[in-house]
């Protein structure tokens, strides 16, 4: 779950939230995700490349080789193809391989703002089938809150978007407890992501379905908030969890996975080795390539990171840090870290 591809930073809302202001007032008055769309839709194919590059390199360098590349910044027809577009032209760029979803219905685009129902219809009728006929996404992922798109919008996004063959995830109960975990069980989505507000009725739905929940304690964390995804609950009752930094500009600019463990850990209160494998083998079947990497076995593409720790527990215990020294995809070895531990290194062994 990533949102990789955008223009610049929105540090001013970073400094609106610190004196009070919440994410929502900012949405609500223009900034949020409306100000980075205007920034997408104002910026040529190659300039939405060049930015998003070194993001990606930042990814490789924490040990992150494949990962999920949402659109979602563009909300009409021609800045959705062109997010898309950039999307495929970067899995040639750098070694990361990314994994496409189309997010149009992420906010109602400013020119809709008086008839939401008119921007579903653009997006059930136009560019929907655009991107599918392009073959430019995997699968279709919508921001599922009243604020944004309500379960008879989102219901209808999704229905157009099964039946062009694009599979379903998307953003639950992250903000209100909205009903959107029950409409991705019935719809038989890969993943539901957030999950913050979800109650006890939702995860013994989850339990029962397909679905992976993909948990963001990084969005929770930079937003100041303190309402964490319940992992425990969901993790006792049979529901595969996984993990992922929610890499965007607004909410939870991080990529280093390594910090996402740590708060899954002690905000989520998962062990190391359950946080470990949410973000390896969980995160691989939630992407649908569980059958490919996610694990050290025989057959499998080898995607490998090193760390340079003496005990797998170290990863989330010294926060903050890079323990990433080499990383392979695909067996060949794409990034090399050659400075030398110092003698002071928490990891550091003769």
């Amino acid at each position: 779950h990533a949102h990789p591809v955008f223009m610049e930073s929105r540090l001013q809302e970073f400094e609106q939230r610190i004196l009070g202001r919440s994410y929502e007032e900012i949405a609500a008055h223009g900034g949020g995700i409306l100000s980075t769309v205007r920034k997408v839709r104002a910026a040529t194919q190659d300039e939405v490349i060049q930015a998003a590059i070194p993001r990606l390199w930042a990814f490789l360098k924490h040990g992150t080789t494949t990962l999920e590349a949402k659109s979602g910044y563009g909300l009409d027809l021609e800045s959705e193809i062109k997010m898309l577009e950039a999307i495929r032209a970067l899995n040639g760029l750098t070694p990361l391989e990314l994994v496409p979803t189309f997010l149009g219905a992420h906010e109602i685009p400013p020119e809709y703002r008086d008839a939401p129902q008119g921007y579903v219809h653009t997006l059930v009728h136009t560019i929907l089938p655009e991107v599918a006929r392009r073959g430019l996404a995997e699968y279709c992922d919508a921001f599922v809150e009243p604020q944004f798109f309500d379960l008879a919008a989102a219901d209808a996004v999704f229905l157009a978007a099964r039946e062009l063959g694009l599979k379903i995830r998307l953003h639950a109960d992250q903000l209100s407890r909205s009903g959107a975990t029950r409409l991705g069980v019935r719809l038989g989505a890969v993943s539901i992501d957030h999950l913050e507000q979800i109650g006890e009725e939702e995860i013994r739905l989850m339990a029962r379905s397909s679905a992976t929940a993909v948990l963001l304690p990084g969005s929770v964390y930079h937003l100041g908030r303190t309402l964490y995804p319940p992992a425990r609950r969901l993790i006792d009752a049979g529901v595969p969890v996984a993990l992922a930094t929610d890499f965007n500009p607004g909410s939870s600019p991080v990529w280093n996975m390594q910090m996402i463990l740590s708060l899954a850990c002690t905000q989520m209160r998962m062990t190391p080795a359950e946080a470990v494998v949410a973000a390896t083998m969980n995160g691989a079947c939630a992407l649908g390539r569980g059958d490919r990497c996610g694990s050290l076995e025989a057959g499998r593409q080898a995607d490998v990171c090193i760390l340079d720790v003496s005990d797998y527990r170290e990863i989330p215990y010294y926060f903050g840090v890079n323990h990433c020294r080499m990383v392979f995809k695909h067996g060949r070895m794409i990034y090399q870290n050659d400075c030398a531990m110092d003698s002071t290194s928490p990891s550091h062994r003769a």
